[in-house]
């Protein structure tokens, strides 16, 4: 019993010490230089893959039911054909429905109700730009008069920022290495670093490039381009 108290006592004592060995922070070495703050931007390019594109069916008759009626049955065939060409259900959105009267207006004269327009849109994700052009024309075939777009962006635009994040250190590396060789001094560390801000493509507001009446436009083409990934970051350099 005493070897077994004596071993408690050893142990509990021993606890102390460790916590104490544990909590041990090594001290922050303190500026002995000049500190100077950089801001500098990585950029990159890439070809947008994805073109996001509105288009629907606005019909027009006496009746509200029958404005109604008519675009519904467009717009199905429209989404039909949409099914046809590939484009999978996760890549079509309703943006918009709505139903309008619409009014004649004489001088001196109570505007007179002259019937309604209905209207149904659609958003659209093309995955492959290249087949875009040739399903809307299918669309336009099927009853689409009015297509707004396109909005050309990068489906998974990480590993380009990442690419212009490192572009953006060096950058702020060679420009500290600058000024320190004007001043007689070098750069003997990096402080911090923070990501100020940066721009990337995202869908914009869709504008419009085209508002065809019922018939089928000819060879539409969407050309992709490219398009600038940007990342800026601020950067504070010790030099000596």
């Amino acid at each position: 019993m005493k070897s077994l108290l004596a071993a408690l006592a050893l142990g509990t004592a021993a606890v102390p010490a460790i916590a104490s060995a544990q909590a041990v922070v090594a001290p922050v070495q303190p500026i002995a230089g000049t500190r100077i703050e950089i801001s500098a931007t990585g950029e990159v390019t890439r070809v947008p893959d994805v073109a996001i594109i509105s288009a629907g069916v606005v019909t027009r008759a006496q009746t509200a039911s029958a404005a109604i009626q008519q675009n519904a049955q467009r717009m199905e065939r429209v989404l039909a054909a949409l099914k046809k060409a590939g484009v999978a259900e996760r890549d079509i959105q309703t943006s918009q429905i709505s139903l309008n009267p619409e009014y004649r207006y004489e001088d001196n004269q109570a505007p007179r109700l002259t019937g309604y327009s209905a209207s149904n849109q659609v958003s659209i994700r093309f995955r492959d730009i290249g087949d875009s052009g040739e399903i809307l024309d299918a669309l336009v075939a099927q009853g689409a008069n009015q297509i707004n777009g396109p909005n050309l962006t990068i489906d998974e635009p990480e590993a380009a920022l990442d690419e212009a994040r490192v572009k953006a250190l060096a950058n702020g590396r060679a420009r500290a290495d600058l000024y320190a060789r004007a001043l007689g001094k070098r750069v003997v560390r990096l402080l911090s670093v923070s990501e100020t801000g940066g721009s990337y493509p995202v869908p914009p507001m869709p504008y419009a490039v085209q508002s065809v009446a019922a018939g089928r436009a000819a060879d539409t083409k969407i050309v992709p381009g490219e398009q600038e990934l940007q990342v800026t970051l601020n950067m504070i350099f010790e030099l000596q």
